[in-house]
């Protein structure tokens, strides 16, 4: 069914008495009204099916269905809003630090009152009420699906996932929107994009052996699990302590889980007393509800929240971890309600991304990118696990590389992978070879990162990548920093109450240390009257490869093609390297 649009005509008094003498004669053969001339949304956007999800029965007319429309905002502003946010986030400006309330925001960046005016219109046309974010960006509403497939003009199933337990509504058919509307709106959130939920490859049941008898850094969880990375060799390679027992005010650090990943206590409770932690890990507040009796339903039911509760918290202390969940994967719908709420964390660490070419979506990846801006300018720092599959991402062997998303965007520290040179030895790491790196399709370089790439792409010219082509240099590259992520020396994650324990790997580990070793910088910062760091990208290439452990051996994967090696300094395996807690702290903490 097509949207009907209302057509309402002024007549003069001639035209008037036309009419009149018209109604008087037979009746003629109507002419159809021309319809609203319309525009297809997202058009380069692959819809209709998605691996491992099939579809179902087509949704009841009658059934609820939550439409967000992300309103577009003029270039123009918007590059005027981004080089405020880079002098905002430069230490050597006398504006570093000077973070935006939503009144700030809004007085630099929100869309038309014209375009949310007439975004509003067009929902009440439907017969939903809008709901209009604070930043007067986005509008929602819940409508019944007859009328979203009317006025969209598409046509909406259920789909269920093949190997996991997630259902979803997703259209079959690309929509469309008036082009009065369409030309003030980028996205309608969560139509034709699916999640890509995440694998589970890189975990497995931790086993415990022998013993060790001595009292290294291994065994501080249990002389049975020696082989793994836990919380105190993290603190002994990273060289931070574990936090006391307080907090600065205004401080806590939030984590995003997705896809049905919750945690229940009694595992929490173990990690902590098998890793004598000096301060419980503990989850201080929830958003989006928590399922418990989730984590009891087999072996892999809970472990990727689990990982990122128990290593944040382990890092950051007596830190207020806080966790937001939400059922689908999607970017824009977090970034969205982090942006709704008041009090948000000063740090966030998402263990979740995609390949750039499965975002689908140019005007998505743009939205996303923006909603990033406006966090960023509040004083929020996210940070990204850089990806698990390295160079060729998710879609596998192509003719161009398939770099993540959202780790390719320059609003977010992308968080690399790293693993022992000597397996259970406390030094020297070395590149993970599966760690997502490069450099995006999308996004240009930004300017605090020339000189480092620049210098990279020339001293590491005879060991980059065969074919050039595969790659685009001149755009925004990742990661940023890392942190051990490897499989050599494994996560050791609490599970079923400490009676089992998970053997987890990938950057899905890195991000939440980082997180945390952030969170107690920011914890640094406040408790001496400044302000959070916010964007930390412009500040972290200022401090730049003094402040890390260099790695420089290895390459990620990238079969006959070739991975990116490491070099000396920043490169595109690592980044900058992994952390050195007290020359980074001191780094970030003097402006």
């Amino acid at each position: 069914m097509f949207f009907r649009s209302a057509l309402i005509f002024v007549l003069g008094a001639s035209a008037a008495t036309a009419v009149s003498l018209e109604a008087k004669k037979a009746p003629r053969t109507p002419v159809e009204a021309k319809e609203a001339p319309r525009t297809i949304m997202e058009q380069d956007v692959t819809v209709f099916e998605a691996p491992r999800w099939a579809r179902g029965e087509r949704v009841k007319g009658d059934e609820p269905v939550t439409l967000t429309f992300f309103l577009k905002h003029c270039p123009y502003q918007f590059a005027k809003f981004h080089a405020d946010l880079t002098d905002r986030s430069d230490p050597a400006s006398p504006n570093y630090g000077k973070w935006l309330d939503v009144e700030g925001v809004k007085a630099r960046l929100k869309p038309s009152a014209d375009a949310l005016e007439a975004v509003k219109n067009f929902v009440e046309s439907m017969g939903g009420v809008p709901a209009v974010d604070k930043f007067e960006s986005v509008v929602s509403t819940t409508v019944p699906a007859k009328s979203v497939e009317e006025h969209l003009a598409t046509v909406l199933h259920h789909h269920g996932h093949t190997e996991r337990n997630a259902q979803v509504i997703r259209a079959v058919k690309a929509y469309s929107l008036p082009t009065e509307v369409a030309k003030h709106v980028s996205v309608v959130g969560d139509l034709v994009r699916f999640p890509r939920l995440k694998p589970a490859a890189l975990v497995q049941e931790a086993h415990p052996t022998e013993a060790v008898d001595d009292d290294s850094a291994w065994t501080k969880c249990g002389s049975s699990y020696s082989g793994f990375v836990n919380p105190h060799v993290l603190a002994e390679r990273y060289g931070f302590e574990f936090p006391k027992l307080s907090h600065a005010k205004g401080n806590s650090l939030g984590l995003a889980e997705f896809q049905r990943q919750y945690y229940d206590d009694p595992d929490l409770e173990a990690f902590t007393k098998a890793c004598k932690l000096q301060t419980n890990v503990t989850v201080s507040k929830v958003e989006g509800g928590n399922d418990p009796k989730a984590c009891s339903g087999g072996f892999q039911g809970c472990v990727e929240s689990l990982l990122d509760i128990e290593y944040a918290g382990a890092v950051a202390g007596a830190i207020p971890l806080k966790v937001y969940y939400a059922t689908d994967y999607s970017l824009l719908s977090w970034a969205n309600q982090l942006l709704s709420k008041d009090g948000v964390p000063p740090v966030h660490s998402v263990s979740y991304g995609n390949d750039e070419a499965q975002q689908t979506g140019r005007a998505y990846m743009d939205s996303v990118n923006t909603a990033f801006a406006k966090l960023s300018a509040t004083g929020v720092t996210i940070l990204f696990a850089a990806g698990d599959q390295g160079v060729w991402g998710r879609e596998g062997v192509g003719t161009k590389y398939h770099p993540d998303f959202p780790a390719g965007s320059p609003y977010v520290t992308a968080v690399g992978g790293t693993d022992f040179k000597e397996k259970g030895t406390i030094g020297e790491e070395t590149t993970w070879p599966d760690g997502g790196s490069g450099f995006s399709n999308d996004f240009t370089r930004p300017k605090w990162q020339d000189s480092y790439v620049e210098k990279y792409l020339a001293e590491a010219k005879g060991s980059l990548p065969k074919f050039p082509h595969v790659y685009n240099a001149s755009s925004r590259a990742y990661p940023d920093l890392s942190a051990l992520a490897g499989v050599v020396n494994a996560y050791l994650v609490a599970l079923e109450g400490g009676k089992r324990f998970a053997s987890v790997g990938g950057t899905s580990a890195a991000s939440p240390v980082v997180a945390g070793i952030i969170a107690q910088i920011n914890d640094r910062r406040l408790s001496a009257g400044k302000s959070p760091l916010g964007w930390l990208n412009p500040a972290l290439y200022k401090c730049g490869e003094g402040v890390f452990n260099d790695v420089t051996t290895g390459k990620t994967s990238g079969g006959i093609v070739g991975g990116f090696p490491a070099a000396k300094g920043w490169d595109a395996a690592t980044g900058f390297g992994t952390v050195q807690y007290k020359p980074l702290a001191k780094c970030l903490v003097a402006n």
